[in-house]
């Protein structure tokens, strides 16, 4: 029994000296290691061997990318007004030993350099740039961070502004002119469809006149091409029989009626050559001819027509009724004849 407890010390001992001589360091983690207070080295993941009793682990680190998230901190922008700025910052562990070594917090560190550089930042910039360039200030500040944190053995992936809060009054006045530009884009754009639908209307109608107006000239162009082909055609077939002058004459005395009967016909001139019509008529059919007589008054009229003294209207329709009367005989004598030849 004397041996048993000795030896059970010494088993204790040993196994102390062994336990304290291993150390397993999990995977992305970092231990410091000092020898009688001063750095020694830094083990890695796995299974590591130290002196005990003279080596001591004094920080353990972890390496994986943490995130860390400031609160809301009052920055004054280039116009004077006050913002609360709310920031995120992405960082990492790239030297332990720095990180252990270099600074005391480096926690604290990076929230107050975030803090110092967000402000000189938004000081150089007022309230509407700095709510439109969050991008910008983004870079700007990993950028500062990055630089300044390298000697600590950090390093600084990715700074983001997760919130900008103006004052309660700027945001009445923002939202006012926010209601205001809607407002206005609506009067343009109201504006501007009732600008382009006159003009379409005006368009439609300037095409529509010219189309009715190009089909009452081609109208009349086909107009003219017709009376110009009759007359034509007229004239062809008088040219190729050679009508006689009498049958002339006796057109000439049909179409006088009509002229006489018009809406507009307030005032009809007799012509000169109605009495050489009514006259080749008569003798194409046999009838007697009535020459005119002279006479010692210069304005007296031929034979059977009123002078030109007398009332136009009369005029008109005593001519009109001689016309009818020739035509009337003319037509008798032309009948009689085709009996005949039958």
């Amino acid at each position: 029994m004397e041996l048993a407890v000795p030896i059970i010390v010494a088993a204790l001992v040993v196994a102390f000296a062994v336990l304290s001589t291993v150390r397993v360091v999990p995977q992305a983690r970092r231990y410091n290691v000092e020898r009688f207070g001063r750095y020694r080295t830094t083990l890695q993941p796995g299974l590591n061997f130290i002196v005990p009793v003279a080596d001591r682990v004094n920080n353990k680190l972890d390496v994986r990318e943490q995130v860390m998230s400031s609160r809301p901190q009052p920055v004054i922008t280039e116009d004077n007004l006050v913002v609360n700025i709310d920031t995120v910052l992405y960082y990492q562990i790239t030297d332990p030993r720095a990180a252990a070594y270099e600074v005391a917090n480096y926690l604290q560190a990076i929230d107050q350099l975030t803090v110092t550089t967000l402000r000189n930042v938004i000081g150089s910039m007022d309230l509407e740039r700095t709510l439109t360039s969050r991008e910008e200030i983004n870079t700007q500040l990993r950028n500062v961070l990055d630089d300044a944190t390298g000697k600590w053995g950090i390093r600084v992936n990715r700074v983001e502004i997760k919130a900008i809060d103006p004052p309660s009054t700027i945001k009445e006045a923002m939202e006012k002119q926010m209601r205001a530009e809607r407002d206005k884009r609506a009067v343009i754009l109201h504006a501007e469809g009732e600008r382009q639908a006159k003009i379409l209307t005006a368009e439609g109608t300037r095409q529509q006149e010219i189309l009715v107006a190009q089909g009452d000239r081609q109208a009349a162009i086909l107009r003219a091409d017709g009376e110009a082909t009759a007359l034509e055609r007229v004239f062809q077939a008088v040219h190729r029989n050679d009508a006689d002058p009498k049958v002339l004459a006796y057109k000439y005395l049909e179409m006088l009626p009509q002229l006489a009967g018009g809406e507009h016909s307030t005032f009809w001139v007799i012509p000169g050559e109605l009495t050489q019509a009514v006259r080749a008529v008569t003798e194409a059919f046999g009838g007697p001819s009535h020459p005119a007589t002279a006479t010692t008054d210069e304005h007296a009229a031929p034979d059977g027509l009123p002078s030109a003294g007398t009332d136009s209207a009369a005029a008109v329709e005593q001519a009109a009724q001689q016309a009818q009367d020739a035509v009337a005989h003319a037509r008798a004598e032309v009948a009689a004849a085709e009996r005949i030849n039958e």
